[in-house]
Formats: C-alpha cells, sequence, structure tokens
C-alpha cells in the first residue's frame, strides 16, 4: 500500500481555498499511486501558531483579531464541513486522515477544538477524534476533546487510528490505541526535529505499529500579506516556520521514509501494513505482554455534551 504525506501548508486561515488545495493534494497523491493520503495538525485552516508568538497581556488585543478570523475560518461537522474531502477521498478511492480544526456548531457555536478525522475511500467519515488537552498556550484557542475519538477503525488499507501532537507523549492514550488492533498511527502534529522524531520511532517499537509523522511545512513567504498582525506576528520575511519533518517508521523501529525536511512536497512511501502484526511476535504491548493481573486501563468513551434536552413539551402548555 502506498501512503502519501502532504507537506505542503494551506491557503493560511482561508477555509474556502485551503479545501481546494487539499482536494488538490489529494488528487495528485492518487494520481502517484497513493492509497491513503495524509495531512497534518489543524491542516484546516493552519495551525495558530500566532498563540505561540504573542505575549500574555500585551498580545491578546492581536490575539483576539485572530482567533475571530480562525473562529470563522473552522470546519463544522454539523453541516458537514469536511464534504470536499470527503467527494475527493471517494472520488479517489483513497483512505484520507485529515487535521482540522472544528467548531462546536452543536452547542456553543463557538468553542474550537483541535480534530483529526479518519475518512474512508468511500468518502465515509469513519472517526473524529479531538485533542484530550491542549498544549500550553493552546488553551487560549482550544477546548478540551473527550474520549469519544479514541478509536481504531477498518479502512481500505488497514485498521487505523491517530493522537494528535503531545497527545502522543500521553502512555495512557497511546495504549487505548494499541488495544484495539492497531496496524497504521497516525501522529499530525506542529512538532518537529529531533526529539519528535526520536518519539515517533519509539511508538513505533512500542505499538508495533506503522508510524506516520507529519507537522505542516510552511515558511513566513505562505502567510497572506493581509493577516492581522503578520509582521509583528512573523517579522523575518525568509523564515521557516516549520520544517514538516514528515517522516514514516517502520513497525518495531527503523525508517521507511523521510524526515522530509524544509522541504515542500509529498512524501510517499511503500507498506506492508500486514508487518505490523507480525511485528508482535516479540513484544505485543497489549497482548502477550501485557499484565492484566497487575495493570487495567479503563477508557471512558461516552459523548460529554454540556446539556442533555429532555424530551419536547407537546401538550400545549
Amino acid at each position: 500500500m502506498k501512503v502519501s504525506i502532504v507537506q505542503e501548508p494551506p491557503v493560511y486561515l482561508d477555509i474556502e481555498r485551503s479545501l481546494e488545495r487539499a482536494v488538490s493534494l489529494i488528487g495528485a497523491a492518487a494520481a502517484g499511486g497513493a492509497e491513503m493520503v495524509v495531512f497534518p495538525e489543524v491542516w484546516l485552516p493552519g495551525y495558530p501558531t500566532f498563540v505561540w508568538r504573542l505575549l500574555p497581556g500585551r498580545g491578546m488585543a492581536a490575539t483576539d483579531a485572530l482567533f475571530r478570523l480562525s473562529q470563522a475560518n473552522s470546519v463544522d461537522l454539523s453541516r458537514d464541513g469536511l464534504r470536499p474531502v470527503r467527494e475527493a477521498a471517494r472520488e479517489h478511492g483513497v483512505v484520507v486522515v485529515m487535521g482540522h480544526q472544528e467548531i462546536d456548531g452543536r452547542f456553543s457555536g463557538s468553542t474550537l477544538f483541535n480534530s483529526c478525522a479518519i475518512i474512508d475511500a468511500d468518502g465515509t467519515l469513519r472517526n473524529n477524534h479531538r485533542k484530550l488537552m491542549p498544549t500550553n498556550p493552546e488553551r487560549m484557542v482550544w477546548g478540551s476533546g473527550d474520549g469519544q475519538g479514541l478509536r481504531v477503525v477498518p479502512t481500505a488499507v488497514g485498521r487505523v487510528g491517530a493522537l494528535i501532537c503531545w497527545e502522543n507523549y500521553m502512555p495512557l492514550a497511546r495504549f487505548a490505541l494499541y488495544a484495539q488492533n492497531l496496524d497504521i498511527y497516525v501522529a499530525p502534529t506542529w512538532d518537529s526535529g529531533p526529539t519528535w522524531l526520536a518519539t515517533m520511532q519509539h511508538i513505533a517499537r512500542e505499538g508495533g505499529v506503522w508510524v506516520i509523522g507529519c507537522a505542516t511545512a510552511i515558511e513566513a513567504a505562505d502567510i497572506p500579506a493581509d493577516l492581522p498582525h503578520r509582521d509583528e506576528i512573523f517579522p523575518d520575511p525568509g523564515e521557516w516556520i516549520n520544517p514538516g519533518d514528515a517522516v514514516v517508521y517502520q513497525p518495531f523501529g527503523g525508517v521507511e521514509a523521510g524526515p522530509m525536511h524544509a522541504e515542500k512536497g509529498l512524501l510517499s512511501a511503500e507498506i506492508d501494513v500486514a508487518r505490523a502484526r507480525a511485528s508482535r511476535r516479540k513484544f505485543d504491548v497489549a497482548g502477550h505482554y501485557a499484565r492484566p493481573d497487575i495493570f487495567t486501563l479503563s477508557v471512558n468513551r461516552a459523548a460529554q455534551p454540556p446539556v442533555r434536552f429532555g424530551p419536547d413539551d407537546t401538550s400545549g402548555a
């Protein structure tokens, strides 16, 4: 099976043009033989890196302005906001993993989540996982997800699960995926560099799974000129804001492809999905190497809505 990782930037904080770019990239990957296409963390509509660059207090006016723009360009699943991506997946017969910023269209209409969607080759949304705990200043823009997305789902290319960015440092979250017969572990992120790559290799060895890590490769030159506070946030026009470092690790360790550093394009790899299960002969963390008589994990995957309405009053009162 050929997987292609997108290491191209979106049209920053522009959801409509970013969706168009996503559809084009899915088509290009499929034309190259890909059966699975993976996008980085909140690729739609772009990671809010401004939260790491603006000073608390003095930078709040800029943060508020950029939050409003980011909010207006988020994905609303209650309105089928990923429909163009689903249609592209179905048209090309590819599995798509899409990092997106999701707006709560059902309850508050305002809160944002860092989410990851797994879309099957027939266009079906198999799973949507919301990041359990936004990292440090990310909490200024994102709410915390619940456990309903901690699922490994069957797809046309195998059983796929995903954790987002620093969730991959949460051993219990990883174990929750390992214990669901996992083949392909996807880690969309904003992180990069040697420490992150070491984590990806560790997970491949720990879980006996194919690991796909990817961040958005983006330069200051990719940021639209009319972005509010652009010069304040990105003063160096030649800066690589994020070098990407897309990578594929083999089950039980070893680089299969990448890392693709400070370069744009598609990183592709041919992977034998069945190697994941075979690699666990020596060490199966959720199987023969587990000790359920000593350690147990309980995972609450129930949705946690903020309100539960009773039946409508139809008495006419």
